[in-house]
């Protein structure tokens, strides 16, 4: 969907399927600059990026003034780390109460185990492949935004396959919105992880990401959505059945 986009939008589209290695990208996307005279627009890790994805936050803040809602906790998928710094660093600097929770598949958390080890962990790409949320399958997250992240975020938990599901599913039958897998990280957590979330003030959600192929999208479409309620009350029993 992308590519015809960018093809209907008058781009001109320079598919290289030399390599599908994800560590490989920034080598090959530096020899095609040299070769045709591309400028090269990184995906994440460059200040500037980072900078335009802090626009994300200051809307979040500036409707959130204006309706005089109360916001706790707002939550971010997780891939390369470009839109969580961006929007950590808006936040956290116009409202340093306001806690920053990222969101990623628990079969691509390297993101996660990068914060909790207080550095950048790589996980192979055959690891992180096995998630339909093809948008958030990065190895590592960018140097620029971790350091984004150790100060700005307050915590990054993960979903399952079955609760991404789920929530395309549940954002397509009652909200009328079309979400691929990656966008739909952030709704799963607030429906099916509520004991993993701060208590405190109301959540914002930041769907991010509609590009899902239409067959894909019809199948999930189709699925029985997850009893969220009920998974909430079987993941609460549980966590007092383990103290």
């Amino acid at each position: 969907m992308a590519l015809g986009a960018a093809r209907q939008g008058g781009g001109e589209v320079d598919v290289e399927l030399r390599s599908p290695v994800a560590h490989l990208c920034p080598a090959l996307t530096e020899q095609l600059a040299a070769e045709h005279g591309y400028v090269i627009v990184p995906p994440f890790d460059d200040l500037d990026v980072i900078a335009g994805q802090g626009t994300v936050g200051l809307d979040i803040s500036d409707e959130a003034v204006a309706a005089g809602l109360d916001i706790g906790t707002v939550l971010v998928p997780v891939s390369g780390g470009g839109l969580i710094s961006g929007v950590a660093a808006a936040l956290k600097l116009t409202h340093p109460g306001i806690r920053v929770v990222g969101v990623e598949p628990e079969l691509a958390a390297d993101a996660g185990e990068s914060l909790r080890a207080g550095r950048r962990v790589t996980w192979p790409t055959e690891r992180v492949s096995r998630t339909m949320a093809d948008g958030l399958r990065m190895t590592t997250v960018g140097e620029h935004t971790f350091e984004h992240m150790r100060v700005f975020v307050d915590d990054i938990i993960t979903v399952t396959e079955e609760e991404i599901c789920s929530s395309v599913a549940l954002l397509a039958r009652h909200a009328g919105m079309i979400v691929e897998p990656s966008g739909a990280v952030t709704t799963a957590a607030y429906l099916y992880h509520e004991r993993d979330l701060p208590a405190a003030g109301g959540y914002v959600a930041v769907i991010s990401g509609g590009n899902v192929d239409p067959d894909l999208f019809e199948l999930l479409r189709k699925e029985a959505p997850l009893p969220f309620q009920a998974c909430r009350r079987r993941s609460k029993a549980e966590d007092e059945a383990e103290h």
